[in-house]
């Protein structure tokens, strides 16, 4: 099983975190996509649809929750892994009755990351 021919998907409204996590995952081999917004992101989805989404809570526009409502209405096997700010655990709670897998809290520990990500990846489709 290699990363090569795997997508990630970034969705973050900070150019920055998007940028870093970009060059983060690019080096490990995947296919990194970035939306700015929800919107796009479900654009993406349906274009291309990753293997993972690393997904940000709190946006503009259409936030993370939204996101994962809709992921939940379509028939796509696509595992989250949220990100959040401090102190939004009803966000959290609520997104992972939603499906997300993980979340990690902004400064978060970019190996952690790194490595939850690979192992999401790199494990067997159930």
């Amino acid at each position: 099983m290699s990363l090569s021919d795997k997508k990630l998907l970034i969705v973050d409204d900070q150019y920055g975190i998007r940028v870093l996590l970009k060059e983060v995952f690019s080096r490990e081999g995947l296919e990194v996509l970035q939306a700015a917004n929800g919107k796009v992101a479900l654009e993406i989805i349906q274009t291309e649809p990753p293997d993972l989404i690393l997904l940000d809570m709190k946006m503009p526009g259409m936030d993370g929750l939204e996101l994962l409502r809709h992921l939940k209405k379509e028939p796509l096997n696509i595992k989250v892994i949220m990100m959040t700010a401090y102190g939004e655990l009803d966000m959290v709670e609520e997104a992972t009755k939603l499906g997300a897998l993980a979340h990690f809290t902004k400064p978060f520990d970019i190996e952690e990351l790194r490595s939850e990500v690979l192992r999401q990846l790199l494990q067997r489709a159930h």
